[in-house]
């Protein structure tokens, strides 16, 4: 009688084998079918993921407070105060993201002072208003104040007396705006080093405007049409030419006396 080697395993039970087999082929069914349910539901996870992301991300931007307006800076003010330009704006406490920029630029460019306003966002919790004043170049007479006007002619800032440096802009009793215009329009086209030697602008109509500069000297000008041509031709004269009055009505053909 021969007897089990040793090391060697005793045979199967064929019952029990099949009974193996048969609950390892169940577990892999059931694999294979988890498998399947998570490919099918896989894209809806994925868009169910995205969805609740981009709805914290708006909540965040748009009704969290973590993003509330805490700071408005104002840069580029000089003639103006920080608090003027700050009241103008009149910027609402409320998430940065639903800030209306545009609204705020329009109520700042209400200020005369202003020639334009840029508003931005500072992440993340600050709007700068940066803006750019209208530059003096000379005063009118208006119901007993002298206002600054901008080479646009647009008046924005009033003095007690005529400031020193800024030349006046003379004109009849009851000339019509558009004429002081006109006049704002000769001023900037005059080179920087000549604005400080005029004394005033006599504007008699849109047609007929004329420099007087400090030492006494005139410059027929006539409209502002052709502003830069007579600018660099009076220029020249003054320096080249002795003379009373220079006539640049006619830039191409001046005149002097």
């Amino acid at each position: 009688m021969s007897r089990p080697r040793l090391g060697s395993r005793p045979a199967a039970d064929p019952a029990t084998a099949a009974a193996t087999a048969a609950e390892r082929s169940r577990r892999a069914f059931a694999r294979r079918q988890r498998a399947r349910r998570w490919l099918a539901w896989r894209p809806l996870a994925l868009v169910a993921a995205v969805l609740l992301g981009v709805g914290g991300l708006l909540w965040l931007v748009l009704a969290s407070p973590v993003l509330d307006l805490e700071e408005v800076r104002v840069e580029g003010a000089g003639q103006l105060t920080a608090d003027e330009v700050l009241a103008a704006a009149a910027v609402p406490e409320r998430p940065l993201a639903r800030l209306d920029l545009e609204a705020v630029e329009e109520r700042v460019e209400g200020l005369a002072a202003v020639r334009e306003a840029e508003v931005s966002r500072s992440w993340p919790d600050a709007v700068v208003v940066r803006v750019e004043e209208r530059e003096a170049l000379a005063v009118v007479a208006v119901s007993g104040a002298w206002r600054a006007l901008d080479g646009e002619g647009v008046l924005f800032r009033t003095f007690e007396r005529a400031p020193a440096g800024l030349p006046r802009i003379v004109t009849p009793a009851g000339l019509r705006s558009d004429a002081v215009t006109e006049g704002a329009r000769v001023v900037a086209s005059l080179p920087v080093a000549l604005r400080p030697r005029l004394d005033r602008i006599e504007v008699r109509t849109v047609d007929d405007i004329a420099l007087v500069l400090d030492d006494g000297r005139r410059v027929v000008w006539g409209s502002a049409d052709e502003s830069d041509a007579k600018a660099q031709v009076a220029d020249a004269l003054l320096s080249a030419v002795r003379a009373q009055v220079y006539d640049v009505s006619v830039p191409g053909q001046p005149t002097t006396r």
